[in-house]
């Protein structure tokens, strides 16, 4: 499918997905959610692909939702728009392959939201993060009001959610909103070393990790816990991810994954 507003680039195993609306700092709008929404669908198509990055082009990662889409909707069309985003970061979340958010810039507002819908999310020492909504007299739309303190805490999401304050880099790791900081000329060098990485190890046991620690924070420990060791049985056996792993290691090899 050819995208307005995506840029792709499949290499390695790795998906590059680059949002572009530069002059509208890639603010999301109904196209995006559409086209990303399809993307989702390709991806899900194309055994290819084993690991997504997205990113922004130019000096923001996305400024936020589409103000001046926003502005004449109704309440009915204010929640629409609301669940159209969120089934779509919901959809992103519950790929089955790893999603890394290189974050160039600006994450303000919806584009804070879509930081928190990846697994997890690397960033410019230039990125700046916040929630910006209250300021327009509207809260986020897309379940940020519901990852935000899962990510950070309870004290830390209402601070940022009702100050509107925008934080930099090294504050948005301190957090732990954001897993790594880098120099901004290295930001995607430094990703795409995670991801190939990533891609690197056994393709089932990343997908599996991602599965369990996802539906696991969602249980108590004790139904997690039979999760993870259904899941990890699920790795052995003849012709096995797991077994490949064990013998490479035991032979001193590097594993050959199916």
């Amino acid at each position: 499918m050819d995208y307005k507003i995506l840029k792709t680039d499949l290499s390695d195993g790795i998906l590059t997905v680059t949002i572009s609306r530069p002059k509208a700092l890639n603010a999301l709008n109904t196209e995006f959610f559409n086209e990303m929404d399809a993307l989702i669908a390709e991806v899900k198509a194309n055994p290819e692909v084993k690991i997504m990055v997205i990113t922004g082009e130019g000096k923001a990662f996305v400024a936020g939702a589409d103000i001046a889409e926003m502005v004449n909707k109704n309440r009915e069309e204010g929640t629409a728009f609301s669940k159209l985003g969120q089934n779509t970061f919901r959809s992103l979340e519950l790929l089955d392959i790893p999603v890394i958010a290189a974050v160039n810039g600006f994450a303000l507002g919806g584009g804070m939201e879509l930081t928190m819908a990846c697994d997890f999310r690397i960033a410019s020492a230039k990125a700046k993060f916040g929630q910006p909504e209250v300021n327009l007299g509207l809260i986020p739309g897309y379940a940020g009001t519901q990852r935000l303190s899962r990510l950070t805490n309870m004290g830390n999401a209402l601070y940022l959610l009702m100050t509107a304050d925008m934080i930099g880099a090294e504050d948005a790791l301190r957090m732990g909103l954001v897993q790594k900081v880098t120099e901004p000329e290295t930001l995607m060098e430094e990703t795409l070393k995670i991801a190939k990485n990533i891609v690197s190890k056994g393709p089932q046991a990343v997908k599996k990790v991602k599965q369990v620690v996802r539906k696991g924070y969602e249980m108590s420990l004790d139904e997690g816990s039979a999760l993870e060791a259904e899941e990890f049985g699920s790795l052995f056996g003849e012709n096995s991810e797991g077994r490949e792993g064990m013998k490479a290691f035991l032979e001193k090899r590097k594993p050959e994954w199916g």
